[in-house]
């Protein structure tokens, strides 16, 4: 699983696809928190332009980011049909961008930024179907593919003898060890057709090397083609030393003409330039000692080619490639293993023992970089579990269904519902809830564990206003500048900040500062359209409103607020319309549904208007406005028994409010029970009501006063 959704990461990094790679890499370091997965977190912030992020989990003024994968594949069908779906939603062609999002998951089912703009747009499937037990065939063919893309298998010539064999995997797993820390740029260039040699030292390639590569016939045709292999960069010197020595023995001569020189020059690849004039030295001398140096040149030919095999192997088809500026303490490995097999080479005459050893080494090489297959399979479907839950939680969030989210969230293990983005999205769901002291402490923890993200602060900057939780509002707005002064987040809650002192002009200014720094954050303009309606300037709010519909359809409560102003302006037609709307996206709002309730019940539709505030009460018991409307229209339809029964339970759970003393002052007027109605109109004029109210409280008495004194006359 690990090694999955690291894979992944690195894949959305190469496609630029930085929001999808932050989301997976959160994951796997809530799963699997190493130094390792921790850097690599860190650079998925810093290409999300998130540097501040990056700095808090470092604690450092700079991440180390490592080499890119040369061997990683990149699949860009499912990262354009992502950015295809990205543009078509931007340019309002919503159906394009639901089927781009679509085309991108069926391509690649782990590529979650896709499926968090479906579940956005209203348009995502069930999590089981996207992140299903279907998908893991899909998955592991590509984990599978990009695996192999970075496997190095040594093509090696079966004619060949077995001490060459051995040889070439000596000298590959010794030189696989170090492949990281060397400069591979230059020898790329080479691979892909470019010189690397130049001048001079091209002009000394072509003389004394240009008839042994001409004659010597490649062993591993398919890998090197027509492109010279890296190898020939050691052999500049070499090649020189060799027409110094030509003349020297007739022994001497054939050997620099053999058809194997080639070889012999590629087991100088590895070899400094400060020792190779002592090693040709010591060649020298031993070829001119006896009869027998012929075969030790033989012996030494042979591990020469097996080296050079390996450098054009290892670093042709693996790709992973060196210059010849290796620094010389590293390369003293390899001097003594072609040393020290060019000793023992001739002791390997088994055929069998060369064979085993072969085969245990090339076990060795594939198990290095492919797991066993049942592994794999384990770790993908653990992978697409976890994302089926997250999916599933998320995806009912978008459509709010806040409740059943909470019951998905509560699935996962404390690993991944301990971070900073569930705890944020269980914020959030209390917080569509109308549950602020829930909302407050899921966002706080949130804010323990990950300081540095900034997602869905704005929102628990709602929260704290709601909650009139004005000091720690101000705390909240001074940290998120300290992380980010450039964030739209952080002047969302400077604005509500504002907004709670009074300050309205202040907030405005601060919401219009986030729209500048994003201008697709819907969020920031909706709450200036919240400004200007409190300060009654109802013209621009309607333009902040509508642009942040233009943003997002969804976002409802840019529905609710013009469904408001047109409330307030007694256009209930247009109220009931924008309120129908916020509804439709959002079901299960039993503020949206009062005051949809409320516009019904000013056109004169009672009955629907009840309806409507049955359901409010259904969806939150604890909403007190819903209930005393109802009790409105109970005593407008004549059910005064009814309507008496709630506010009884009214006054138990909401003892100061002065509107329900009143309205049972009427009931009881009503059913001429006048001794309780006067008591009850004047606890309602006791708990201060407003103005308009106190007037419509006396006008009440006084005619309740006349009938009884009429009576008395009588």
């Amino acid at each position: 699983m690990e090694a999955l959704l690291v894979n992944y990461v690195e894949k959305s990094l190469e496609q630029y696809m930085r929001r999808n790679a932050v989301f997976l890499c959160e994951r796997l370091y809530a799963e699997f928190p190493s130094e390792v997965n921790l850097q690599l977190l860190a650079r998925c912030y810093l290409n999300n332009n998130q540097p501040h992020s990056a700095y808090y989990i470092l604690k450092a003024e700079a991440a180390l980011l490592p080499v890119k994968d040369l061997c990683a594949e990149v699949p860009n069908g499912a990262a354009v049909q992502y950015l295809l779906g990205i543009i078509y939603r931007d340019t309002d062609r919503k159906n394009k961008s639901i089927e781009h999002f679509r085309k991108t998951l069926s391509i690649d089912p782990l590529f979650w930024a896709a499926y968090e703009q479906l579940c956005m747009l209203g348009e995502a499937e069930e999590a089981a179907v996207c992140f299903g037990d279907a998908t893991v065939p899909c998955v592991q063919e590509h984990y599978l593919g990009n695996a192999s893309s970075c496997l190095l298998i040594a093509d090696t010539d079966h004619s060949s003898d077995s001490s060459q064999r051995f040889g070439l995997e000596y000298l590959s797993r010794s030189h696989l060890k170090q492949r990281e820390g060397n400069n591979i740029r230059d020898i790329c260039e080479n691979n892909h057709g470019g010189p690397i040699l130049t001048g001079a030292v091209r002009q000394s390639k072509n003389s004394c090397c240009s008839t042994s590569f001409s004659s010597t016939p490649s062993p591993v045709p398919t890998q090197i083609s027509d492109v010279a292999p890296p190898p020939l960069v050691r052999n500049i010197h070499l090649c020189q030393s060799e027409d110094s020595l030509r003349s020297s023995t007739q022994a001497r001569r054939k050997f620099a003409c053999d058809n194997e020189s080639a070889q012999i020059r590629g087991s100088l690849f590895f070899d400094s330039g400060l020792r190779r004039s002592a090693r040709l030295a010591a060649g020298q001398r031993s070829l001119n000692t006896s009869q027998g140096s012929e075969n030790k040149a033989k012996s030494l030919h042979a591990s020469t080619k097996l080296s050079s095999e390996t450098c054009s192997s290892t670093f042709c088809q693996g790709k992973l490639l060196e210059t010849y500026e290796v620094a010389v303490s590293e390369l003293e490995t390899y001097e003594v293993a072609v040393s020290e097999f060019g000793a023992t080479s001739s002791s390997l005459s088994s055929t069998t023992d060369v064979k085993s050893i072969q085969h245990e080494i090339e076990n060795t090489k594939l198990s290095s970089f492919i797991s066993d297959s049942a592994t794999i399979k384990s770790g993908i479907s653990d992978t697409m579990k976890l994302l089926r839950t997250l999916g599933e939680g998320y995806r009912h969030l978008c459509m709010f269904r806040c409740k059943e989210a909470l019951n998905v969230y509560q699935k996962l293990s404390s690993k991944q519902y301990n971070t900073g983005w569930i705890l944020s999205q269980v914020g959030k769901a209390y917080f569509e809830l109308v549950d602020y002291l829930n909302a407050d402490y899921a966002f706080s923890l949130a804010r323990q564990i990950s300081p540095y993200n900034l997602e869905e602060m704005d929102v628990y900057s709602t929260v704290l206003y709601h909650l009139k939780q004005d000091m720690k509002l101000k705390y909240l707005a001074q940290e998120m500048i300290l992380v980010d002064r450039f964030a739209p987040q952080t002047w969302c809650a400077i604005g509500n900040c504002y907004s709670l002192q009074k300050d309205h002009e202040s907030a405005l200014k601060s919401f219009q500062r986030a729209v500048q720094l994003n201008s697709r954050f819907a969020y920031a303009h909706t709450l200036s359209g919240h400004e200007y309606v409190i300060m009654e300037d109802y013209g621009k709010g309607v333009e902040c409103y509508q642009t942040s519909l233009h943003v997002d359809a969804r976002h409802y409560n840019s529905w609710y607020g013009l469904g408001m102003i047109y409330l307030r302006q007694e256009k209930f037609e247009f109220a009931e319309h924008h309120f129908r709307q916020a509804y439709q996206i959002n079901p299960l709002s039993s503020v949206i549904m009062y005051y949809l309730g409320t516009t019904l019940e000013a056109l004169k539709r009672s009955e629907e208007a009840l309806e409507m505030m049955e359901k409010a009460i259904v969806i939150d018991n604890k909403n007190p406005l819903p209930k005393y409307s109802k009790a409105k229209l109970l005593v407008t339809l004549g059910k005064l028994n009814e309507a008496l029964e709630i506010l009884e339970e009214l006054k138990e759970c909401t003892p100061r409010e002065s509107c329900i003393y009143a309205l049972m002052g009427a009931i009881y007027k009503r059913n001429k029970k006048y001794d309780k109605a006067m008591l009850h109109f004047g606890i309602a004029l006791d708990l201060k009501p407003s103005i308009v109210d106190v007037a419509k409280i006396e006008a009440a008495i006084e005619k309740l006063i006349i009938p009884d004194e009429m009576e008395e006359s009588l």
